[in-house]
């Protein structure tokens, strides 16, 4: 290894695995993780086939220029690199170069993004979102909607003009996290025969109380909720709304909580 590069441990957190790592010798891991999704050949070193294993995915190879073997995979929802010794252990952290700076931060996340963003979408579609919009808009903005909460509202009114106009269809996944009968009005527009027209009514009745909550939470709600709560709090949103959108070039991108006025129309796109 070059003596004007160097490498900077970093904390990872994988389904099984949130340790500092320095150095990780081949078998360090144990085996009884699922695999992650990879591009992994079979030359692939053991660390690395052992990291899969613990939940680190979208492994794939690129070249470092030096002896050093890289991989970019995907930690939670974070890139990182695995640089691969000679003697077959390994060094997760960040590559710089003598004057302090980033290597292969670029390089990596390029790699690593794509798949990353698409299954993040495709998790987000596969989840019980309420439209609010036309089916055919050109862009769609998926946000985590709480029926009580105020910023939630302050965003619906916001992105009335893109939505009204056509160019933009918002998928509401509601959960129920600000107040005590969040849970059981989330539940009446999950449940309601129409769940856009009874989104609609609780954002327009919203200063007057918004929809009146279900006397109970059915268990198939209840999982529901459940389940978006969970995949909220997987993306990194500490609060609602959570809004995830794809920007021009069709990169994921998050926003947590109300946008900033200079911000909307980014998240939104043109009029």
């Amino acid at each position: 290894m070059s003596a004007r590069k160097f490498l900077v441990p970093i904390l990872i957190a994988v389904p099984v695995l949130a340790v500092l790592v320095y150095a990780l010798a081949p078998g360090t891991f144990g085996t009884s993780g699922a695999s992650g999704t990879s591009t992994l050949g079979s030359d692939t070193p053991a660390v690395i086939r052992a990291l899969a294993r613990e939940g680190l995915q979208d492994l794939q190879p690129f070249d470092t220029g030096t002896e050093l073997r890289g991989f970019a995979g995907v930690a939670g929802q974070q890139p990182i690199a695995v640089y691969v010794l000679r003697d077959g252990s390994a060094i997760v952290g960040a590559r710089l170069s003598a004057d302090g700076k980033p290597l292969d931060d670029e390089r990596v996340g390029r790699l690593v993004a794509q798949p990353m963003g698409e299954a993040i979408w495709s998790k987000l579609a596969a989840s019980t979102w309420v439209q609010d919009g036309n089916t055919d808009a050109p862009r769609v903005v998926y946000t985590f909607s709480d029926p009580n909460c105020t910023y939630c509202h302050r965003f619906w009114t916001s992105a009335r003009p893109w939505v009204d106009s056509g160019k933009v269809q918002l998928r509401h996944i509601m959960v129920g996290v600000i107040k005590a009968n969040s849970s059981t009005k989330a539940a009446a527009i999950l449940g309601a025969d129409d769940r856009t027209a009874a989104l609609l009514h609780n954002e327009r009745q919203f200063d007057n109380g918004g929809i009146a909550p279900a006397p109970h939470v059915s268990p198939d709600i209840a999982r529901t909720l459940d389940t978006h709560q969970q995949l909220m709090a997987e993306l990194g949103f500490r609060g609602t709304p959570g809004i995830v959108y794809r920007d021009a070039d069709g990169s994921l991108q998050r926003v947590n909580g109300m946008p900033r006025a200079e911000a909307l129309a980014t998240v939104m796109g043109p009029l």
